[in-house]
């Protein structure tokens, strides 16, 4: 045995009688044992025992500009060194905060132009929550604290982010959602969109809105707070109906939208925001991930002109804040990040040349029998798992082909992400049209290789 291998069952076992990982059966987990990342470089990480493994997932949709890049940690060095901390409270800042928060206005949507930094998207979209209601209240109308969200929707894991949420097994655990919290279904066609046409079958669901709030009462709906593709749910793309009677519904009886970045935005879309994509005009936007490409953890809430001009001009304080609201370490990483998008033009790349490729590549998976859709957008995709594909009808136990499919694309070298059995992927926006084909290859073979393996399933276990 190994140095390496008798080092890699120690980090194993500290691991197990130590540490809680997020969103995992940790019972389970130390009965297999945990695979340790040690190393990463460009689209590619390393574990422990040696092996390589294209990342299809950009770490957990973050790693927008790749690993290694040697500029953002001699940023955070410099930042270190020069200015390692302070905070945004007792009416101080620090010059990498204000930098951010010009560069970010500069690329938001023309109606956007403030920030409110935070530490993640879930601390995002708490802010999100506070900012909301103390909009209205400051209006004279503080019985508009309704905030509606979708079925099956991920806005974090804090109280109010997985409140926020749609997801049932994370409201099953704390007894949420939190009160003036409600959802209404998904634009998921291809689950629930039966046999209506895709652009009906959106504009239905869109209409549920409009129906919740005559419900509930213009007087009590305060937002509406959606992501523009859904990420964590299962890469779920709205038809082209389903957007534009959004926006007008929200228009039409003005209340707050509120649209969650935290995985499109940076560029993922082939946009800078997914608001851009699909020419939405926010009251608000959530964003994390992208901002510093995952290298440190922030976040933010993008503010409308209109919404900030009541905070600022009737508000007085705003009691909310946290210690790292503005970071200056992690503010100037940001800033080097978002440069390396804009100077590589990775942006317009993924609009231009590489999202359009890795769709078309994306698309011939559709063709495998295992298979009943693949769909995408710039650097997000998605296979659907069948077993019939004719009649869109999953297996019968949701999420066991999806895990044999996962486990499989992890022994050819690619990290994909298995959504019960839907199978994502969300790149680094620098990989290039190898690195897409080596993708697609192994994805086709890690498929192969799952409807050879569905036989040995026990589906009633």
């Amino acid at each position: 045995m190994t140095s390496q291998q008798v080092d890699f069952n120690e980090l194993q076992r500290l691991d197990s009688e130590h540490h809680l990982h997020p969103f995992t059966d940790t019972r389970e987990l130390n009965a297999q044992g945990t695979r340790v990342i040690v190393r990463a470089d460009g689209c590619y990480i390393w574990d422990a025992e040696g092996n390589k493994l294209l990342d299809g997932m950009a770490g957990l949709w973050c790693v927008n500009v790749g690993y290694g890049r040697k500029e953002l940690a001699d940023i955070a060095s410099r930042q270190m060194q020069e200015l390692p901390y302070y905070n945004s409270f007792f009416q101080c800042t620090t010059p990498p905060a204000i930098e951010l928060s010009t560069v970010l206005a500069d690329i938001a949507p023309a109606h956007i132009n403030h920030v409110f930094f935070t530490g993640s998207g879930s601390e995002s979209n708490d802010t999100v929550v506070r900012m909301v209601r103390r909009y209205w209240d400051l209006l004279g109308e503080p019985q508009k604290s309704v905030i509606i969200s979708r079925k099956n929707a991920y806005h974090g894991s804090t109280m109010a982010g997985a409140s926020l949420g749609g997801m049932k097994f994370m409201h099953e655990q704390g007894g949420l959602p939190l009160p003036g919290i409600v959802h209404i279904d998904q634009p998921y066609w291809f689950d629930e969109g039966g046999d209506l046409e895709p652009d009906e079958f959106g504009r239905r669901v869109a209409g549920q809105l409009e129906e919740k709030i005559l419900e509930l009462g213009l007087d009590r709906v305060a937002a509406f707070i959606a992501e523009p593709i859904q990420g964590a749910g299962g890469v779920i793309i709205a038809p082209e109906s389903y957007w534009p009677e959004v926006q007008r519904i929200c228009d039409k009886y003005g209340i707050l939208l509120v649209v969650d970045e935290v995985i499109c935005g940076f560029g993922r879309t082939g946009r800078w925001f997914g608001s851009d994509y699909y020419e939405l005009k926010p009251d608000f936007m959530s964003i994390a991930k992208g901002l510093t490409s995952g290298y440190l953890p922030m976040g933010g809430v993008m503010v409308s002109d209109r919404v900030a001009e009541t905070l600022i001009s009737k508000g007085g304080e705003l009691a909310h804040g946290f210690t790292y609201s503005g970071h200056p370490v992690t503010a100037a990483v940001a800033l080097a990040n978002v440069k390396i998008l804009q100077d590589e033009k990775i942006v317009e790349r993924v609009a231009q040349d590489t999202g359009p490729y890795l769709q078309q590549r994306w698309s011939e998976l559709a063709l495998h029998p295992l298979v009943g859709e693949a769909r995408g957008i710039g650097f997000l995709g998605a296979l659907e798992l069948v077993e019939d594909k004719g009649a869109r009808r999953r297996f019968k136990k949701m999420g066991k082909v999806g895990t044999l499919c996962r486990n499989a694309s992890l022994d050819n070298g690619l990290v994909m992400r298995a959504t019960g059995d839907t199978m994502i992927i969300s790149p680094p926006l620098v990989a290039t049209r190898e690195h897409i084909d080596e993708l697609v290859d192994k994805a086709r073979r890690t498929l192969d290789q799952t409807l050879e393996g569905i036989p040995t399933i026990d589906f009633e276990s």
